[in-house]
């Protein structure tokens, strides 16, 4: 690439690429980066919204070897892998008595949520990230984990105990594997929005995922609501 060109395209390995959220994202980063875009169903994109570099991995992440097979089909494509967005989310909302709902929900809610994220952030670091500290510094490799503002603030239930105590386990282990990659030159940060786009637009989630992977920080929940970003107080001591 030439200087002519621009700043080099970074490589996005993004879950949950179907939804709201993964299909605005797609279309934001279609300018400067290279997406591996992981669906379990596909829906057609915009080609307008395309990133010049797109492949599509189609996926159940809850299947066993799944999440490593995921990791080895990107850096087969691309050689690596720069952010790590987890946005694929499952949400069950039922009472807890009186109905089968909510219990039953309970092993795929807590597998998408919390244990994908981190067997996909495991799997890159074993097969890419962990031996190239330098490189990963330059290149300011980074794992986004979006999580919900549920998962810091209490809100009158209606039924999302398990939801949102899935995501706050997400925000307690992106702050401990933080400090882990750190050893390796690479950050993570759990971005906790409101609901969107009822309460925040879609486009403003993309901005702050696209903000933590161009900063520094790292072990931080960004809250994303009504009031802006602000960091959240997730482990008080």
């Amino acid at each position: 690439m030439t200087a002519a060109d621009g700043p080099p395209r970074r490589v996005c390995l993004l879950t949950g690429a179907g939804g709201t959220l993964g299909r605005a994202l797609t279309a934001a980063f279609a300018d400067r980066y290279d997406v591996a875009a992981v669906v379990r169903t596909p829906r057609p994109q915009p080609e307008r919204d395309t990133p010049r570099e797109l492949f599509t991995i189609r996926s159940d992440l809850e299947a066993p070897g799944a999440t490593d097979r995921v990791v080895e089909l990107a850096l087969a494509r691309f050689g690596s892998v720069d952010l790590l967005v987890n946005a694929a989310a499952y949400s069950v909302w039922s009472p807890l008595v009186g109905s089968r709902a909510l219990l039953d929900s309970l092993p795929r809610q807590l597998a998408v949520n919390l244990a994908v994220p981190v067997q996909l952030a495991a799997a890159l670091a074993e097969a890419s990230w962990r031996e190239r500290g330098a490189e990963n510094r330059a290149r300011n490799r980074n794992v986004v984990n979006v999580s919900s503002i549920a998962g810091v603030r209490l809100f009158p239930s209606g039924g999302r105990s398990v939801y949102a105590a899935s995501k706050a386990a997400l925000n307690v282990v992106t702050a401990y594997l933080a400090e882990e990659f750190a050893e390796f030159g690479v950050r993570l940060n759990a971005l906790a929005p409101d609901s969107f786009p009822r309460r925040v637009p879609t486009e403003t989630v993309c901005d702050a995922v696209l903000r933590l992977d161009e900063s520094a920080s790292t072990g931080t929940v960004v809250v994303v609501d009504a009031e802006g970003e602000r960091v959240a107080d997730i482990l008080p001591g």
